[in-house]
């Protein structure tokens, strides 16, 4: 088969890259089996109207307007490989014409619950301050270092969300005989049973819950929804680990919670990022920061690659994508996580 036979792929990822996403041979058979049209994301609505109209598949998440969908006569789908749905195309038209729009965002799962676990453990048995104080000499041995450090095993857990990434803590808690209580108020309650968790209300999460763990996505409805009311219903000095966005958060109404003694916190997310140098969350006491690099492993980014590569394979055969998690109807419109502007 000529080049100019090959199904027609407009390239947009940023701010990933196809050498990112890709391992040398995925790239290989990507070029091998696609003709590949690379660009910005602002760029692709000024492609030429034969790319536009040729595109079968766009690997990225660019605005594109009603206009620039209608001159895409052989689009059948759009890989976010940003991972956050964005509001920024007009997704009504795509469910109408059959267009997927797919996230890769399983491939964080894994690598963000595994830090959010090292998170909990580490407020459970301070783990960082007491390597600081070993460093600066001041170390205390024994029993004397162990103050206030606890037990996450059969310590009463609850999670906020439970999407990919509540569900890849679950299973990494489950072997510490955690006692989980979850809220999601878009899932039925028979989902959170079948995997071994209690659904609760949000009140009763925040009210019985020795850590908690918030995994759950912006959306037009939660923006902001823990507030210090939240935080003063809290157990005193239960855990607050917060993984997905800052945005679910009034993060000042946090970090007063944790400068009062009442809640210890770790957090991978932050209002603005990267952060300025003199915000005061960066000097305050009980709360551990980590720089929005929960999921950023190179192994989940080249497996973006295998399940972009498998899905199309499925759509050029006439099958639906399986791989990467197709955005919802009823749900994709109110999704509001600032989009990511570095890998």
């Amino acid at each position: 088969m000529s080049n100019s036979a090959l199904p027609l792929v407009i390239s947009a990822p940023e701010p990933r890259t196809l050498d990112l996403i890709f391992t040398a041979q995925q790239l290989a058979r990507l070029k091998a089996h696609y003709r590949i049209v690379e660009t910005t994301a602002d760029g692709v609505a000024k492609l030429p109207a034969d790319v536009l109209a040729e595109a079968r598949y766009i690997i990225g998440q660019p605005p594109i307007s009603s206009e620039t969908l209608d001159r895409m006569k052989a689009l059948r789908c759009v890989f976010n490989v940003e991972t956050n749905l964005i509001n920024n195309m007009p997704y009504e038209t795509l469910f109408a014409r059959g267009i997927h729009v797919v996230t890769t965002g399983l491939v964080f799962a894994e690598p963000v619950a595994e830090l959010g676990l090292a998170m909990a453990l580490n407020l459970a048995r301070d783990i960082v301050d007491a390597d600081l104080a070993f460093r600066q000499g001041q170390e205390l041995w024994g029993g004397d270092g162990n103050q206030r450090a606890r037990l996450l095993s059969g310590a009463d857990v609850g999670i906020i969300g439970f999407g990919d990434l509540g569900r890849a803590l679950n299973r990494l808690l489950s072997g510490f005989r955690t006692r989980t209580k979850v809220f999601d108020p878009w899932l039925p309650p028979s989902i959170l049973m079948d995997n071994g968790v209690e659904p609760a209300s949000l009140d009763e999460v925040l009210s019985t819950s020795d850590f908690i763990f918030v995994v759950a996505s912006v959306t037009s409805e939660n923006q902001g929804f823990l507030g210090a009311d939240a935080f003063a219903g809290m157990r005193k000095g239960a855990a607050f680990i917060l993984l997905s966005r800052a945005g679910v958060v009034d993060f000042p109404a946090l970090m007063a919670a944790v400068k009062s003694g009442h809640v210890a916190a770790a957090s991978d997310v932050f209002p603005e990022e990267p952060l300025a140098r003199d915000h005061p969350v960066r000097t305050l006491p009980g709360f551990l920061r980590s720089a929005h690099r929960a999921g950023a492993l190179d192994i989940a980014f080249k497996r973006m690659g295998d399940m972009v590569l498998e899905d199309m394979d499925l759509i050029d055969r006439g099958l639906p994508p399986l791989r990467s998690k197709r955005a919802e109807r009823e749900t994709v419109s109110r999704m509001r996580s600032k989009p990511a502007d570095r890998n």
